[in-house]
């Protein structure tokens, strides 16, 4: 089976950078169009939506993907949109995960990375999404992942319930008209999908792991994480920046997977800075310094009790920064 490309939803057309944005599981690109920084509106920026998303509808539905499949597919995609030039990737949950493949098998065309809410593999340190446990009951799974998907969707109310989840302070200061209009956009498109399409990316993702070539990718990477996350597990998070030999890693307290909504300004800043001059050594988080003494590097083998420890003392104290840049060896308040 082959994908084809992913259709554009152009952000913007301008002279400078380019940019791709590529959203998680069950959104829309439209999303990007309130939440792109302007930073990035000043050059070239494009958003795609995931496989199986409307308006990429897979071949057949609840058609089974391959890794090489999709990372063709958007390789395709850059190659005919950017022509002159390679791509900064701009990637969210699943956008992350997808953006972390692309690099790796695509250096040529990437020339950095940036993730928020990024997993590397379809299972966290042994846990597993609720899609997928659902997908997995034998005979009904696929059926009754259809029929809450479907419920999910259904209305604006049902939709933003099951979406608050996604946000650290649930009475969503945030939350304005143009907001809610976005959202339902997504909603909308969202209807398009079919769920057997989504399910399949749910599949293909819970068999897949990134891991492997974290190490390998050379590109510079920003790994924006909401250290309240109940999507991903911050704790992933850190453990992909570890992995990664280039990267820079900005932790905001008092977020949730959805930061760059709850946050909006400060990762804008932060984005912007990394534009203006990406990581070209390695980070301690990669290294063999430490960060504010509770980050050592990890072995491959993870103690997940270790592991929590050592997060939920990070976590504590993002809380009394506005946002924790782990690149460096002293934390600094903007």
């Amino acid at each position: 089976m082959s994908l084809g490309r992913p259709p554009a939803e152009w952000l913007s057309r301008n002279t400078g950078r380019n940019f791709v944005f590529i959203h998680g599981l069950a959104m829309s690109p439209t999303f990007w169009r309130l939440y792109a920084p302007g930073c990035v509106r000043e050059r070239n920026a494009v958003a795609y939506p995931l496989p199986g998303h409307h308006p990429w509808p897979l071949a057949s539905a609840g058609a089974q993907l391959t890794t090489d499949q999709i990372v063709e597919a958007y390789a395709k995609a850059i190659e005919e949109d950017f022509p002159f030039g390679r791509v900064t990737l701009v990637g969210h949950s699943t956008g992350g995960f997808v953006s972390l493949l692309l690099a790796a098998a695509r250096p040529d065309l990437i020339q950095s990375v940036v993730l928020m809410g990024s997993f590397a593999c379809g299972r966290f340190e042994g846990r597993e999404r609720v899609a997928a446990r659902i997908l997995r009951i034998p005979g009904l799974g696929p059926r009754f992942f259809a029929a809450c998907f479907r419920r999910w969707i259904s209305s604006q109310q049902h939709f933003r319930h099951g979406s608050i989840e996604c946000v650290y302070d649930k009475t969503c200061p945030w939350e304005t008209e143009e907001a809610r209009a976005m959202m339902e956009e997504v909603r909308i498109q969202l209807q398009r999908s079919r769920p057997e399409d989504i399910a399949s990316v749910v599949a293909w993702f819970q068999r897949t792991s990134a891991l492997p070539v974290l190490p390998e990718l050379q590109v510079p990477a920003l790994n924006i994480i909401g250290a309240n996350d109940s999507i991903v597990p911050p704790s992933h998070q850190i453990r992909i920046s570890r992995m990664l030999p280039n990267a820079q890693t900005v932790l905001f307290g008092n977020s949730g997977h959805l930061l760059m909504v709850e946050r909006q300004s400060e990762f804008n800043k932060v984005l912007e800075r990394f534009i203006e001059a990406p990581i070209l050594v390695r980070s301690p988080l990669s290294a063999r310094g430490r960060v504010l003494a509770h980050a050592q590097p990890q072995k491959a083998s993870i103690n997940p009790v270790e592991s929590r420890r050592r997060w939920s003392v990070l976590a504590n104290v993002s809380r009394r920064i506005p946002h924790l840049v782990l690149g460096t060896n002293q934390p600094h308040q903007h």
